[in-house]
């Protein structure tokens, strides 16, 4: 009974916090599309949100929780977002300004790591929102803000860029909201990460910002850098002691080396794959 308890009171503010992102976001789109401003950034938005939701909502109705269904879960999607996080995100942050973004890069990526270690400690308590989440939704709000800030100076640019950008949120979402139902926890906190890239996106295109290269540099290497934490954590590990070794124990009764090195392999596959759906996709769209 205490733990049905705990659940339905994360459950609760967890649904508030995703359903305030999704009208915030159905607000700022509404303004935007009244001042006649913004129009791509609002579909990009829009595009944001439906991949990442509609891949939670995959990855929480992913009821194989065997090993081998892991390792295939976390491999193709943390392959398709490193892929697109080196495709798409670097290499538009080394375009303003090389030296800053690598500085904005590393600041990511050390900030993904300081929040995934010292949120550890937060684990232990029933929160509205899985650090996971968390760190998508900075994630989110930094490209978000970026892609408004470069839409607002550059309104001629066509819309491929920025739905390049937010091409890796489905499997990003598929894998925060498999790791989140697995925990037992509730899915809903992925409706902020889903929201926040429009929101941050809509509300700057509505400002008269002034075009940075510095500023963009450190900001786009930033959110790069974060996402490419993020997409190394969902690397299937198959070491003694991870999620996929505690999948096996719990699969078979005891440990099987024999299937974790079989595991191994699948989890290199799974993972180059992930990657490769990236580059078809991208070639097919004329991306690159």
């Amino acid at each position: 009974m205490p733990s049905t308890l705990s659940v339905r009171s994360v459950r609760r503010p967890a649904v508030a916090l995703g359903a305030v992102a999704v009208v915030l976001l159905c607000v700022l789109s509404a303004v935007a599309l009244a001042a006649g401003r913004g129009g791509k950034v609002v579909g990009i938005g829009w595009v944001a949100f439906a991949a990442m939701s509609g891949g939670a909502l995959l990855g929480e109705r992913a009821h194989d929780g065997s090993a081998r269904g892991l390792v295939w879960g976390y491999g193709l999607a943390s392959g398709a977002m490193v892929t697109s996080a080196a495709v798409f995100l670097v290499p538009q942050a080394v375009g303003y300004q090389p030296k800053l973004a690598g500085f904005g890069l590393a600041a990511g990526v050390v900030a993904g790591f300081g929040a995934h270690t010292i949120g550890h400690r937060l684990s232990h308590r029933r929160l509205p929102i899985d650090r996971t989440a968390a760190q998508l939704t900075a994630h989110a709000l930094a490209a978000g803000v970026i892609i408004g800030a470069v839409y607002a100076t550059m309104p001629e640019l066509g819309a491929v860029l920025g739905l390049a950008i937010v091409s890796h949120k489905g499997p990003a979402g598929y894998a925060a909201a498999r790791r989140l139902r697995l925990d037992g926890r509730p899915v809903t906190p992925m409706l902020l990460p889903a929201a926040a890239v429009g929101i941050a996106a809509v509300a700057v295109s509505l400002l008269h910002v002034p075009p940075n290269p510095g500023v963009d540099a450190v900001v786009f290497g930033f959110a790069a850098g974060v996402f490419l934490h993020i997409a190394m954590d969902f690397l299937p590990d198959c070491e003694v002691g991870g999620e996929i070794h505690d999948a096996v124990t719990h699969d078979h009764d005891g440990h099987d080396h024999a299937l974790l090195d079989a595991l191994r392999t699948h989890a290199v596959v799974s993972t180059v794959i992930g990657g490769a759906c990236v580059l078809v996709a991208s070639v097919g769209l004329g991306v690159v």
